[in-house]
This record gives structure tokens, sequence and C-alpha cells, in this order.
């Protein structure tokens, strides 16, 4: 276990897929100096050696120790694992499209991995993301079980508020409310919550508006696929943001893939609502009152996902 010269130990991330995604976040991670050390994990050992040289070459102009390339056994020993290893969503797939491989994929890599550190945490990106946090959560079983959980619908939020920002002229930080439930087509934007800077934005957008916002957010991802055939540079910047939150204790509230238990009524599947993230992941749920309609969308996105998990398995 490496320690720096306070005899604190040395923080460590690991990235499981070093593709466009993964390799995103790996880069605005350096950029940011989230950790010591930056570990890089991929099937491909050839392209797992590009990537470390390339973001190696950077480390001048960053706060980031070191960058290097690392085999399973690693993640035993670090702080945060980020899984972005997966069947990339091609032209008119559907991330659910993605199950029945990508599940397979997901339990071969937690199996690799073995036992882990008591106080790692798991953050997991691949897609169908809510299924796969579901599946790692389960078959991980870390002491906090909030210490697995999904990406979930934190970057279809900050769609949402670019969108909404866009369209009224406002900065997006001033703009506040959720994406919630699938990160895919049955996601929903609780509307009832959304504000900016305090003003309901039923008061300044009209139904017709709201509803062109909502769809242009749900389709996004279909938009960039279909001009450059992936989306990384987003998603990247959003994981660097719920690393950040784990490593720096933020208590964070964001929208993430995690079983929403009492506080909605869902036990046996992730989806994304709102969660307080810090040290040990998901430390707890955050309920926000949703209208009958809200917690109807949500708990249809729910089931829809267990119907997906269950004919996979």
């Amino acid at each position: 276990m490496k320690k720096n010269l306070n005899g604190e130990r040395e923080t460590k991330i690991a990235v499981v897929g070093t593709g466009m995604v993964g390799s995103s976040f790996a880069y605005a991670a350096m950029i940011k100096g989230l950790a010591a050390e930056l570990i890089l994990i991929d099937a491909s050992e050839e392209r797992e050696l590009g990537e470390v040289m390339d973001l190696s070459h950077g480390l001048i102009g960053t706060e980031t120790g070191a960058v290097r390339g690392g085999g399973f056994k690693d993640c035993r020993d670090v702080d945060v694992i980020v899984i972005t290893a997966g069947a990339a969503q091609k032209p008119g797939e559907t991330r659910l499209d993605l199950v029945n491989k990508n599940v397979k994929i997901m339990k071969s890599i937690l199996k690799k991995m073995g036992k882990l550190r008591k106080d790692t945490v798991v953050i997991i990106v691949s897609n169908p993301v809510d299924i796969l946090a579901y599946v790692a959560r389960e078959t991980l079983k870390q002491p906090n079980r909030g210490q697995v959980f999904g990406s979930g619908t934190s970057l279809d939020t900050s769609r949402l508020r670019v969108n909404i920002s866009q369209k009224l002229g406002v900065n997006l930080h001033n703009v506040h409310g959720y994406v919630m439930g699938e990160h895919g087509d049955s996601e929903f934007v609780a509307w009832s919550r959304v504000n900016v800077s305090s003003t309901p934005v039923k008061d300044l957008l009209s139904a017709k508006e709201m509803k062109e916002i909502e769809h242009k957010t749900r389709r996004a991802a279909y938009e960039i696929i279909q001009r450059k055939h992936a989306t990384y540079y987003g998603i990247g910047v959003v994981i660097t943001e719920l690393v950040e939150a784990v490593l720096h204790d933020k208590k964070s509230v964001t929208p993430v893939s995690t079983v929403p238990g009492a506080a909605y009524g869902i036990n046996d599947m992730s989806v994304g609502v709102p969660a307080v993230i810090g040290r040990y992941g998901v430390e707890k749920v955050w309920k926000i009152p949703l209208t009958k309609g809200e917690l109807g969308k949500l708990k249809k996105s729910a089931d829809l996902l267990k119907k997906i998990l269950k004919r996979a398995k």
C-alpha cells in the first residue's frame, strides 16, 4: 500500500475499459487531479498501453502523479473503480439491446477483480447502466450496498439543464431538476420539481416547449451516435463529478442508478434517482415529492428493466 510523505494512503482510481468513454474520463480525471494514480485496465493490452503512453505525456500539465496500465488484481487496492467496459451501442441500437452481451461481460469482470477493499466504491458506466449496476451491486456485496452504483441519469440531467438554459438564456447552474428512471427510452423529466433560480419552470415555458425539451433530452444519445458514432466527452466529465463527490466526501445530491428502496417503493432494481454521494458511494436516497403520475413513470421504468433482466437470465 503506497503512502505519501505524510504517511497517508495515496488515492488511486482504476478505470476498467479504455474505449472512448474510459479514456475520456481518464483524461478529464488527470486534468482535474482527482487522484495520485490512475490505473487503466483493458482486454486489449495494445489499446491499454497506447492510452497510458498518450496520457502520461500530458502529466506535465497536471497535478496527477502517474498513469499506468494494470490488471484486474489492481482493483483490489484502489479507492474508486470506474467500469466502462462492454459492447458499444451501435447506430439504431438501444441501450437495452446490449443487455445479454454486457451482463456476461460484467459478471466476468467482477469475477476477475475478486475481493475488493472494504472502502472501495465501484461506479458502473457500461450500458444498460441500470441493469448492470444492479447486477454488480448484487454480485459484489460491498459492506455498504451503496458502494456500488451506476452513472444513471446524471448525464441525462446535465443534458436537460443545458437544453433549458439555452432555451431561457440563463446559465445552466441556475437550472435545477432531474431526469429520473432508466438511462434510456423510459426515462422522464420530473417537471413538477424543475425550477430556474427558485422559479418553477412551468411559469417560464409552455407545455409544448417542455415536451420538446424532454424529447430532445431523451434523444440526445441517438442524435450524437448518428453523427459521430459514439458519445464520450459528456459522460467522461460527468463521471469525474461522481468520483470527486466520493473522494472528497462532498455529499452531493446527484441522480445515479441505485435501488431506491422505501423512498420510492422500489426494492429490486436500480434506476436513476437523486442520491447523496459521499465517501461510501450512495449514502442516502434523496426523496423528492413527485406527482402521482411521475411516481407511476418511475415504477413503470423499473418494471421494464426488471422484465428485461429476467429475460436475460
